[in-house]
């Protein structure tokens, strides 16, 4: 019978201390751990909300960039925008494409603006350009996607692994492209009509 009272305690003081090793167990887990985006941000110089900035060349608007949010890193130059928009115009100051993305990338020197995450271009004539990353030149004036898009317009669709365009894509490389096109097509390098 005694044997009978020492198994019941042991199986009872078993019980009573498994929610103390759970509690210990849940001790160390570690946690939730700040990610990369929010250190980063925490390490900026300068927080501003609802940000603009117009960028000039020769005294004509070339791009306008506002975001919801942005980082001003100093030392490194650089300005982390998010929820993003960018206007962008041609040497006479017209609008040629407009720009809007989850993130972006301003260098405060190179005006060079990288986006990324859900990134939309259209332009006033109904051309359209979607993919994750794209890169715009102030220098070269042009945008470079260097990941898979997508394209169309009234009269073609599109797409490919790579492309270079001047902003109002009216002169567009692209690598591995496939699509359709409404109407004469065009010529590819080399072909006559």
């Amino acid at each position: 019978m005694q044997g009978g009272k020492a198994a019941a305690c042991r199986t009872h003081c078993l019980f009573a201390s498994l929610p103390l090793c759970l509690s210990l167990a849940a001790c160390t887990d570690a946690g939730v751990r700040p990610t990369a985006i929010t250190q980063t941000a925490d390490s900026a110089d300068q927080i501003a909300l609802t940000m603009t900035t117009t960028i000039t060349s020769e005294g004509v608007r070339r791009s306008y960039v506002e975001a919801e949010t942005a980082y001003v890193y100093q030392s490194q130059a650089l300005t982390d925008l998010r929820r993003m928009k960018a206007m962008f115009f041609d040497e006479q100051g017209n609008l040629k494409s407009t720009l809007v993305a989850d993130k972006g990338l301003l260098g405060t020197f190179t005006k060079r603006l990288e986006a990324s995450g859900h990134v939309v271009v259209t332009s006033p004539d109904g051309r359209r350009l979607v993919t994750e990353h794209l890169i715009y030149d102030k220098q070269a004036n042009q945008i470079t996607v260097d990941t898979v898009f997508t394209f169309s317009s009234p009269t073609e669709q599109g797409g490919g692994n790579w492309m270079q365009t001047d902003i109002g894509f009216t002169n567009v490389r692209v690598k591995q492209p496939r699509g359709s096109q409404k109407g004469k097509g065009f010529l590819l390098p080399g072909q006559e009509r």
